[in-house]
């Protein structure tokens, strides 16, 4: 099929229609050392309550309550790791330091600012109250209540949590094998001097940095000729190890534009056309094995803005990520943004705060071959297909890659 007969797909239709041929990943079992950045594939369950034991939130003295005002013989110690053996008497007292565990028989701790002492005896204050100063058994959880989600993202505090209650390795999903290749006789490797009509690879490297973003391991398959057969015969290859093929390039109308026909004959492309600017020869197929293909136009800035509108999203739903998209948050724009006729523009921002609001400034010109409209943007601020656009001083949602 020629490229131009691909049908022009709404960005949003093209969106889900990704989403909904993504496959989710398998699950493996991994050590926590492993685990970072990870997606958790199965609740966790707490198997025993934690605290286990009751434990003193305080340096101090571990006593009963019903003993306050009184003077009581101290009759040991009881410290983190090294429990007091045994139950206290009643009218005696443990020295307790935070962490230890709350001997049998004592039922509050009074710190240690609040006593006198004097040699083995300490005097407490009255009007204690049983239950102060100690975490209770369960306090934090009961054995069976859900620690963390299926499809949350472990990070320290998820992996901290997963260790407390004794989880040394834990179910996660899988993380996609991405093969990523550039097409095209213009293209030189970075570092290497241009012949005429030739520009550095710059695509490849910023893919690789948003796939490694994404989660994803990534083989590096270099540039790829502007011929059919060994095109071929370096994609064939790389599927055999990949779950997703990403290119950039040969995907517009040209003669040497090759990759919606290689996708073509080895599975079904869904999308060969979007109406989206900067991406509109974006291109979606499936492949045999549950593989997945994403052609990414040449420009280097719609190479990236298709990554972040498609790519990332079916990225992150493989890995089994509760959350796909980037957080959406309202902007006031401080320029006026023109529209596009008939396709919804991705349009680069920076952003700056005033009093409470975020104010978005565009990068400058929104051409697709300028990169320098991406570096160091903020957001991107969606601009409706249409003749009206949008006024500056008008609140929009933005898509945030980072926020200032």
């Amino acid at each position: 099929m020629r490229a131009s007969a691909y049908p022009l797909i709404d960005a949003d239709e093209a969106a889900a229609l990704v989403l909904e041929r993504t496959p989710v990943l398998g699950i493996e079992r991994v050590h926590l050392a492993e685990c970072v950045g990870r997606v958790l594939a199965e609740d966790l369950v707490a198997d025993a309550p934690l605290p286990a034991f009751p434990s003193s939130a305080v340096d101090g003295y571990a006593v009963r309550a019903a003993d306050a005002g009184r003077t009581l013989r101290v009759v040991g110690e009881s410290a983190a790791g090294r429990p007091f053996e045994g139950a206290i008497p009643e009218g005696a007292a443990a020295r307790i330091l935070t962490g230890g565990a709350v001997p049998e028989g004592a039922d509050c701790v009074v710190m240690v600012e609040d006593v006198q002492v004097a040699g083995e005896t300490v005097t407490i204050p009255a009007g204690l109250r049983p239950g102060t100063n100690f975490h209770k058994v369960g306090d934090d959880l009961r054995a069976g209540d859900r620690i963390l989600t299926a499809g949350t993202e472990l990070r320290a505090a998820e992996i901290g949590i997963a260790a407390a209650t004794g989880n040394a390795h834990l179910p996660v999903r899988r993380q996609p094998r991405v093969a990523l290749m550039s097409t095209g006789d213009e293209l030189v490797e970075v570092g290497k001097t241009p012949g005429r009509g030739q520009i550095p690879d710059s695509n490849r490297w910023a893919l690789l940095a948003a796939l490694r973003e994404a989660g994803a391991v990534v083989e590096v398959l270099g540039i790829a000729p502007d011929e059919p057969g060994a095109l071929r015969r370096i994609v064939v290859d790389a599927l055999e190890r990949a779950d997703a093929l990403v290119t950039s390039g040969g995907v517009s109308v040209g003669t040497h534009d090759l990759v919606k026909p290689l996708l073509e004959s080895l599975g079904t492309v869904h999308v060969g056309r979007v109406k989206l600017k900067p991406g509109k020869p974006f291109t979606f197929a499936t492949l045999d094995a549950g593989r997945v293909a994403f052609g990414l136009p040449g420009f280097p800035v719609s190479s990236l803005v298709t990554f972040e509108v498609f790519v990332r999203p079916a990225l992150r739903r493989m890995q089994g990520f509760a959350q796909l998209q980037r957080p959406l948050l309202p902007v006031r724009l401080g320029y006026d943004a023109k529209p596009t006729a008939e396709r919804t523009e991705y349009q680069r921002v920076t952003l700056h705060r005033e009093g409470r609001e975020l104010v978005a400034q565009t990068t400058g010109s929104q051409s697709s071959s300028r990169l320098m409209s991406l570096a160091g943007a903020h957001a991107l601020v969606k601009v409706p297909a249409g003749a009206q656009g949008i006024k500056a001083g008008s609140i929009v949602e933005a898509m945030i890659l980072s926020l200032p």
